[in-house]
């Protein structure tokens, strides 16, 4: 069995805890930064939005375009970036019910 790793994980000032290998973290939070400097250039963008619609365009950019997305996504992590932004879209919807 796998050792998995609790951390701690910042989206649009919201911190949600989950785990992930070891050897994922730095691929993780350098994606998870990337993912909020996106949130900030879409609220510049297109003002006036809800914050969940920041939030859904930057994963979504993300989830369908993993390898070009701020030019720096590992193709290797694609497949759990993406496991990974469904379980926060999954949070971010029931928090908003």
């Amino acid at each position: 069995m796998e050792t998995l790793i609790p951390v701690n994980i910042v989206v649009a000032d919201r911190t949600y805890r989950i785990k992930i290998r070891t050897e994922e973290e730095e691929a993780v939070r350098r994606v998870m930064k990337e993912v909020n400097e996106k949130i900030i250039e879409f609220k510049a963008a297109y003002a006036g939005k809800d914050i969940q619609d920041y939030i859904a365009m930057a994963l979504i950019m993300y989830a369908t375009h993993p390898a070009t997305s701020g030019g720096k996504a590992q193709a290797g992590v694609a497949p759990f970036l993406r496991e990974k932004l469904q379980h926060l879209d999954n949070l971010l919807d029931e928090h908003l019910k």
